[in-house]
């Protein structure tokens, strides 16, 4: 199976954000043929401002696997994460990280900082950007063109 299938499924979680109101971003771990976590964003319903997807996700896979270390896992996520996620992808040492779209005002793999690839502090991550890049742009963009339509009626 390749990126583009887990990024399916990334992509499926994401979904499940957008039907329940959330920025819609999915997460996916994945350690050989299997989804170990899995995540969509839950801010707003948690009230948690820490409920990313990623960090849902990783929190899943640690449960499973009975570790913090996820040095054999890949993470998909359909948002290049942010600085707390990027954190989080460091400390638990996920071996490989690959993002839909880019995130050019909170992004830490390179669009707004970086702090994950070979330049960065995670520098044994490897990151792969722009896989399923229009679907996953698309999804983000049309909720928040609803979110706009919504508060222009409401006014």
């Amino acid at each position: 199976m390749d990126d583009d299938h887990w990024m399916d499924e990334a992509l499926k979680e994401a979904e499940r954000a957008y039907r329940g109101g959330e920025v819609p971003v999915g997460a996916v771990v994945v350690i050989g043929d299997r989804v170990v976590g899995r995540g969509h964003n839950q801010i707003e319903s948690l009230k948690d401002p820490t409920a990313h997807a990623e960090m849902i996700a990783i929190t899943a896979a640690c449960g499973y696997k009975n570790d913090w270390r996820l040095d054999d896992a890949t993470m998909y996520v359909t948002l290049e994460p942010c600085l707390m996620c990027g954190g989080a992808i460091i400390l638990s040492r996920l071996k490989r990280l690959v993002y839909g779209a880019s995130d050019p005002r909170m992004g830490c793999c390179g669009s707004m900082y970086e702090i994950l690839g070979e330049k960065g502090q995670g520098a044994g991550v490897e990151v792969v950007g722009g896989v399923r890049e229009e679907e996953c742009k698309s999804l983000i963009q049309t909720f928040f063109k609803e979110r706009r339509t919504e508060v222009e009626k409401k006014r």
